[in-house]
């Protein structure tokens, strides 16, 4: 998966992609796609994102990276680029069809999915989904025990959050026990 380069033509920082994944990993964060920052770092959700997941999910940086109890797999695995409208491309469509079935296979062990933004939660639930991202996340309780719909980490997600308290109120205390069974 790292020396994939099937849709290199259309990257504009060309391919790298970023992801982290053991066998015995039992927490899995599906996310986007990689950023310039994690594209450059190599390191997913190596930005504020991630610093704002980390707190999400109560996790330290050392627990977050460790391959051997979280993997961190994004629906594409390299910088899209930027769209001109604002913020970053959608993931690459190549990249979830081709890579994640053998990537989910070998995962055996997971027993907790982070479905972290719209991509994810379309790809992971699919019909299951609910209308809007917000709509799907306010239903978490209905996709478990193994799977969990997330907004995107983002600071453009600020008035997102602001707007729905119960995220924190209620989904986060959830989430975080969920994550810490699962670790």
């Amino acid at each position: 998966m790292r020396a994939c380069r099937v849709c290199a033509a259309q990257l504009p920082l060309g391919p790298r992609p970023v992801l982290r994944a053991g066998a015995t990993a039992r927490l899995l964060i599906v996310g986007q796609a990689p950023g310039t920052k994690v594209h450059e770092t190599g390191i997913p959700w190596n930005d504020r994102s991630g610093e704002r997941l980390r707190a999400w999910l109560g996790l330290e940086p050392a627990a977050f990276y460790d391959e051997r109890r979280v993997a961190i797999v994004p629906m594409g695995f390299c910088y899209p680029g930027r769209d001109p409208r604002g913020g970053d491309n959608p993931p690459r469509p190549e990249c979830a069809p081709l890579w994640h079935p053998p990537l989910t296979a070998a995962l055996p062990a997971i027993e907790l999915t982070l479905l972290v933004g719209l991509y994810a939660q379309a790809h992971y639930l699919g019909p299951r989904r609910k209308g809007s991202l917000t709509e799907t996340v306010r239903a978490w309780r209905d996709y478990g025990p193994d799977r969990f719909p997330l907004p995107h980490p983002s600071w453009r997600n600020t008035a997102w959050l602001k707007k729905n308290p119960w995220f924190e109120a209620e989904l986060l205390p959830d989430l975080r026990a969920r994550v810490k069974a699962s670790m």
